[in-house]
């Protein structure tokens, strides 16, 4: 119980520091709620999907969240591995760095509840043209 709690309080500050990044881009990140489904986030645009790809919080969030806890939705046209079960086999930074490097690539991330989301604490879809 400790730990969702260390967990989420960590992961609420990563969105805080993430929309403050985007507060002086002239709205760059958008918030999201989805309260009926247990989570609330952020979509991020390009130039800010690329900072925070380059940066350090995709480190920071894994240090605290085990990956088998943060899901990716990934598009039909990823690079990244799958296995036949539909597991991703990428970090976190990884799946943030293929939406950064394509030319419209952006991403959503969303904190989930916890007991939501069959565990999940995280969730991060790419999204790009």
């Amino acid at each position: 119980m400790r730990i969702a709690i260390v967990s989420a309080a960590t992961l609420t500050a990563v969105v805080g520091a993430i929309v403050t990044l985007g507060a002086g881009s002239a709205g760059a990140v958008e918030p999201i709620e989805q309260l009926d489904q247990g989570r609330v986030g952020v979509r991020l645009d390009h130039a800010e999907t690329k900072a925070l790809a380059g940066g350090p919080i995709p480190a920071l969030v894994t240090m605290v969240v085990p990956l088998d806890r943060i899901g990716a939705g990934l598009k039909s046209d990823t690079a990244i591995y799958r296995d036949h079960n539909g597991g991703v086999h990428a970090s976190l930074r990884q799946v943030m760095l293929e939406a950064a490097n394509r030319p419209d690539g952006t991403i959503t991330l969303y904190l989930n509840a916890p007991g939501t989301r069959d565990g999940r604490v995280l969730d991060i879809y790419q999204n790009w043209g």
